[in-house]
């Protein structure tokens, strides 16, 4: 057998040396085209098996008609490269490849039905390698987790192999799992440009320039394996990164909004910070089911709130347990307007540790398509709620810019003066935006 280091790109040997070392269970290995992903996890495959003499694998596509073109036939690759063939059977019917020494096994699958996998037994060992080649293609995380209870045994240290190009949406269910952070998991991007150009070709590289040249989006998705979005992102200005203590002490005017939330819908609050057209999330409480106490321990006291006013009970409520609740000035096209004056800021900058629901909202909100695939016009009404937290504490600023604008201090005002503790809107009252100009 040649050298390990003549068969992988130096970009896998760090992954090699955790794989080698069981440091980890599940391992996500993405990259755009001409990365040797694939290539890396048949050859890691092989020699693993032939290492260990429980090991078996299992290799799975969505679509079983398309096993033997690509996970079959690069397992074969990986045996020719690595120069074993000899000690290798192949079968077509099933498609199996059986290591002779041992009788150990590699099986493929399609995945039409999740449950059909809880039928497969091993004669010998266990199945230490399990390999989801075109890993976004497939359902879900749902879908993959129920073939993983039905094949992981608690007692071998099994290694799952998820290789994929990432989707270019954000909203794509497998680039959402790639960002949920636990131990047991190993994430691992590459490209071409890691590769050895030999090992591809002047061609393919030839081919991949004059492609960022023409269309560097296009680029970065197909070779670069970045998510560029589909076209139909919102909010294009978003940055998640930690917001600083210092930072925070910085911030001379905070804006807080609530968006009440009823049954699945959860309520959402959010305080932010505005200067110079940089927009900072820093702070939220995100709950499905609060009840009017519960979130009254959550909001902080004595300070301006600025909630949705198609909810007058629920800010009445809340005034009487002591919070300072106004409702946001919303009026005719509201919702348009207010998400074009989040769009046009320089930058919206959100606390991913401490508001991961605000990250995850603002990142993910895309247009919704029409039956013949195209953008509708409308911003979607759904998975928007701390964007609407967000809207209504900067609902002051995002009118001032209307023909009618209204000074909110005024409002404040009108609910809260030296005499009054409580709005004078009453249960099962409904506020006049008119009472406001």
């Amino acid at each position: 057998m040649i050298s390990l280091k003549e068969l992988i790109a130096p970009a896998f040997y760090g992954l090699h040396k955790d794989i080698k070392a069981d440091g980890h269970t599940h391992y996500f290995i993405k990259g755009g085209r001409g990365s040797t992903k694939s290539s890396f996890a048949s050859i890691e495959i092989i020699l693993g098996i032939m290492r260990d003499k429980e090991a078996n694998g299992i290799a799975f596509r969505k679509v079983g008609a398309d096993l033997k073109d690509s996970v079959y036939n690069q397992l074969l690759w990986a045996i020719d490269i690595i120069g074993v063939s000899d000690f290798w059977e192949r079968r077509l019917s099933p498609l199996r490849l059986i290591y002779k020494p041992t009788r150990q096994e590699i099986m493929f699958r399609g995945v039409d039905d999740p449950q059909k996998p809880k039928s497969i037994k091993m004669r010998k060992g266990y199945f230490k390698f399990i390999w989801y080649e075109e890993a976004d293609q497939f359902e879900g995380a749902g879908e993959i987790r129920t073939i993983n209870q039905s094949l992981l045994r608690s007692e071998g240290k099994a290694k799952v192999f998820y290789t994929y190009n990432p989707p270019k949406s954000v909203q794509s269910w497998i680039n959402k799992e790639v960002q949920v952070k636990q131990k047991n998991r190993f994430i691992h991007h590459s490209t071409y440009l890691d590769v050895p150009t030999a090992w591809l070709g002047e061609i393919f590289f030839a081919e991949a320039g004059y492609l960022k040249n023409y269309n560097e989006t296009a680029y970065r998705h197909e070779y670069l394996g970045e998510v560029t979005g589909t076209g139909g992102t919102v909010f294009d200005n978003v940055v998640v990164r930690d917001v600083t203590a210092d930072e925070i002490k910085s911030f001379d005017k905070v804006y807080r909004g609530l968006d009440f939330g009823f049954s699945v819908d959860p309520c959402a609050y959010a305080e932010c910070y505005l200067h110079n057209r940089k927009l900072y999330i820093f702070h939220e409480y995100y709950a499905i089911g609060a009840g009017y106490d519960t979130l009254a321990d959550k909001l902080p006291s004595g300070v301006i709130i600025y909630a949705d006013s198609a909810e007058p009970r629920s800010i009445f409520e809340l005034q009487q347990r002591d919070k300072k609740l106004i409702p946001a000035i919303k009026g005719k096209s509201s919702v348009k307007f207010g998400i074009r004056k989040l769009q046009d800021l320089r930058e919206i900058v959100i606390d991913g540790t401490r508001c991961p629901n605000a990250a995850r909202e603002f990142t993910e909100y895309e247009l919704e398509r029409d039956k013949n695939d195209n953008f509708k016009a409308e911003f979607p009404d759904k998975n928007n709620h701390m964007i609407d937290a967000v809207r209504y504490a900067l609902c002051d600023w995002i009118v001032k810019d209307k023909k009618r604008a209204v000074d909110m201090r005024t409002v404040e005002d009108k609910f809260f003066n030296k005499e009054r503790k409580t709005s004078q809107i009453g249960v099962g009252a409904k506020p006049n935006p008119k009472d406001f100009l």
